[in-house]
C-alpha cells in the first residue's frame, strides 16, 4: 500500500466580508475577553470561513512531494523544495486534484498520513469541498482507533490523548528531524495571503509534509506497530 502524507494551508475571510449573525454567534462563544479579542483572526480556524489556498502531499516511498497551490500556470516542477510537483489553479481545482489523488479510480487507495489531520485538515477538506459543490471520494475522519486508512501522528505522539499534545516542530527536533520552520508559520498564514506571499505559504505547506513523512519514517517500524491497523 501506498503511503501519503497531506497538511493545508486555509486563509481566513477577513473580519468584515463574515455576515454579522455569524460574527455575533462567534463572538458569543468566546470564554473570555481575551478569546473574544482573538476571534477576528481566526476565521481560518472555524468551519467553511476560510478558503484553501494550498494543499501539501508528500509519497513516502517514493520520497517526492507534490504541492497544490492557489494561482494559475498548471502544473510543473517545483524550485523550491528537491523532488516536489507543483500544480497551480483555483481552490475548486486544488480540492479536485487532490480528491483524485487521494482516491484514484484505477489503483488502490494509499494510507494517508497527517498531523492533527483528525482535528482540523481532514474535516476542513470535506466540508469545504461540500461548500464548493465537489464531492469528497473518501473519508479523511475514518474510525480512530484504527490507523490503516488515515495515521495521525498527533494521536499516535500522545497515545489517543493519554498525554499532552505538541507541536510537529517539537517532534521533529525530538526525532532529530529537520524543522519545517521558515520564515513563516501556521499562525500567520492569514497575514502572508494578505501581503501577497502565496509562494512562501506554498513552501512552509510542502516542507511541513516533508517533515511529517520523515517523522512516519521514524515512527513506521517503532511505534506504529503497536497501534490497530498497523
Amino acid at each position: 500500500m501506498a503511503t501519503i502524507v497531506f497538511d493545508i494551508e486555509v486563509a481566513g475571510l477577513p473580519w468584515e466580508e463574515v455576515d454579522e449573525i455569524t460574527r455575533g454567534y462567534l463572538l458569543n462563544r468566546a470564554r473570555n475577553d481575551s478569546d473574544r479579542d482573538a476571534v477576528p483572526e481566526r476565521t481560518a480556524l472555524y468551519p467553511c470561513l476560510g478558503r484553501v489556498i494550498a494543499i501539501g502531499m508528500w509519497a513516502v516511498e517514493k520520497d517526492a512531494g507534490y504541492l497544490l497551490l492557489e494561482g494559475k500556470g498548471g502544473e510543473s516542477d517545483y524550485e523550491k523544495v528537491a523532488k516536489a510537483r507543483l500544480f497551480r489553479g483555483s481552490e475548486t481545482e486544488l480540492l479536485a486534484k487532490f480528491w483524485e489523488i487521494a482516491a484514484p479510480s484505477d489503483k488502490p487507495k494509499a494510507r494517508l498520513v497527517t498531523f492533527n489531520g483528525r482535528g482540523y485538515d481532514g474535516p476542513i477538506l470535506m466540508l469545504r469541498s461540500a461548500q464548493l459543490g465537489v464531492r469528497p471520494t473518501r473519508q479523511l475522519v475514518p474510525y480512530r482507533y484504527d490507523i490503516s486508512d488515515h495515521c495521525d501522528l498527533s494521536d499516535v505522539l500522545t497515545f489517543h490523548g493519554a498525554i499532552e499534545r505538541y507541536k510537529l516542530d517539537y517532534w521533529c527536533r525530538r526525532f532529530d528531524i529537520e524543522s519545517p520552520k521558515g520564515s513563516i508559520d501556521g499562525s500567520q498564514v492569514g497575514r502572508a495571503y494578505r501581503e501577497g506571499r502565496i509562494d512562501d505559504i506554498g513552501e512552509y505547506c510542502l516542507r511541513d509534509v516533508r517533515a511529517t513523512s520523515a517523522l512516519y519514517r521514524k515512527l513506521e517500524p517503532t511505534l506504529l506497530p503497536l497501534f490497530k491497523g498497523r
